[in-house]
């Protein structure tokens, strides 16, 4: 039913003016999905009080609940078209009235940290652009058929709507910034395997992949007492993010996972000084894909001890100074940043050897990220102690990687299985930090276990073959004249 409803609103999204790519659809998607959730999400805690004898205070006034505006109902409980609005006086209300509303919630909201302030700052960010009132009409129609009342019913919104942003990376670059292959992430986690009471931290969040899976990572593990609940709530995934639509698509994301009021603040991370932090700053784990490839500004560079360009080694600086003192992280980026011979490179190569302790370098292929043809490496670290010894490990899928043959959770089972032993194998290596280069610190990818391929003859041992086997070839005829 769900993945019926998102291709029908799709088809509607395509045919309308205001609609021109996936991102939009994604974001159109967005708004009227999340309405509809608050709508399902109130009357369920109304019921709540109700049994208890209470009244549940509605978020929202009357006029601006789903109920009254989007789908009118009659006595019966049955849609009351006479009543529900379509055509430009739709149109006209939500532009108008209906987001101007909402987003006076960041201004109303008691703090950040409740569902109020989403609620403002989605509406901040997002507006309408769906120009036909009629289209509009039908797609608030298609979504008033979902419910979200089972768990099994919010696990199937919240899987749709992630194939929803991997899809964005067919959009282009600016799509593909907000999707991690799900499979890359979870095993990443399961390395880096966080403990409820952790603060999990992402400063590059885009679509909250990381802490969407961190949460199921962690509902699957933990007791399902009202104090563990209430921690994974409220005090546990933490996140930033810089761009308008990453920002509403990941705290959509959030909350159909079952956060109701994330913790994901709308801000460019590497506008702060990293000299300013302090220790009620700091995280426990950090899971993270920062992007790589762009370019910052000399003011934002500042803000760094390592003075670089380079948005990702500015990143890099940004997680390790974030990350509490036997914290641990896993951290996507480009190979390149393990043999680049720039200063900035080999300094922050130096810093992170000597101020953590880089235990693992996952590499991984071309294709593992579609789209986009950069190697990457995924650096697993901890906080503390100096590097002593990296264990690298070389995967290799057995076929070439792409939106066909995409990463799937199999592949990474023998580097999880393998990560807590460390062993050497044909696909694995040790590599004691006492023999680096101290002048380069260069950390490449060098695999000493690949069986090694017979050199090639010179062609003085070709020739002196040749007549060998001419020779042995005249010997076997003359025994057969022989015989004969």
């Amino acid at each position: 039913m769900f993945e019926q409803t998102f291709r029908n609103i799709d088809d509607i999204l395509w045919k309308d003016s205001g609609a021109d790519s996936e991102l939009d659809y994604i974001g159109q998607t967005s708004w009227v999905l999340f309405l509809r959730y608050l709508d399902e999400l109130e009357r369920t805690k109304a019921d709540e009080a109700a049994l208890r004898g209470q009244e549940y205070g509605f978020i929202l006034d009357e006029e601006f609940r789903w109920s009254k505006w989007a789908m009118p109902k009659d006595a019966d409980g049955r849609p009351d078209h006479h009543r529900a609005m379509t055509g430009p006086d739709l149109v006209s209300f939500v532009d108008n009235k209906l987001f101007a509303y909402l987003a006076e919630f960041k201004q109303k909201a008691d703090s950040p940290r409740t569902i109020e302030y989403k609620i403002g700052e989605i509406f901040s960010e997002i507006q309408n652009k769906i120009k036909s009132g009629y289209n509009l009409r039908e797609i608030i129609d298609y979504a008033d058929e979902l419910e979200f009342r089972s768990s099994k019913e919010k696990h199937e919104l919240s899987s749709l709507y992630e194939t929803r942003i991997k899809n964005m990376g067919n959009a282009g670059r600016n799509g593909g910034q907000y999707y991690t292959p799900r499979p890359l992430i979870r095993a990443m986690i399961q390395v880096i395997d966080p403990q409820i009471g952790e603060t999990i931290y992402d400063g590059a969040a885009g679509s909250c992949g990381f802490l969407c899976e961190s949460y199921d990572y962690l509902c699957r593990k933990m007791d399902k007492t009202t104090d563990n609940l209430r921690v994974l709530q409220e005090e546990t995934f933490y996140g930033k993010e810089k761009k308008n639509l990453a920002y509403v698509i990941g705290t959509m994301n959030m909350i159909l996972h079952g956060i109701e009021a994330p913790n994901l603040v709308h801000i460019n991370t590497l506008t702060e000084d990293i000299r300013h932090i302090q220790e009620k700053d700091r995280y426990n784990v950090i899971l993270t894909n920062p992007p790589f490839g762009g370019k910052e500004r000399k003011e934002i560079q500042q803000n760094f001890d390592i003075k670089t360009g380079e948005t990702a080694f500015l990143f890099l600086q940004h997680f390790i100074k974030f990350l509490k003192t036997g914290g641990r992280a896993a951290v996507v980026i480009k190979n390149t940043f393990l043999s680049n011979t720039d200063n900035a490179s080999v300094s922050l190569r130096k810093h992170l050897l000597n101020s953590c302790n880089l235990h693992t370098v996952l590499d991984m292929p071309s294709g593992t990220f579609q789209g986009a043809g950069v190697k990457t490496v995924i650096l697993f670290f901890e906080k503390g102690e100096p590097t002593k010894k990296i264990w690298y490990y070389q995967f290799d899928p057995g076929r070439n990687m792409g939106k066909t043959n995409p990463l799937n959770d199999d592949d990474l089972k023998e580097f999880v299985n393998l990560q807590p032993e460390m062993p050497e194998t044909e696909h694995s290596w040790n590599f004691n930090v006492a023999e680096i280069n101290e002048e380069t610190f260069d950390l490449s990818v060098k695999n000493p276990n690949t069986p090694k391929e017979e050199p090639l003859r010179s062609p003085e041992e070709i020739l002196d073959e040749m007549e060998r086997l001419d020779a042995e070839t005249a010997e076997v005829l003359r025994s057969v004249r022989d015989l004969l």
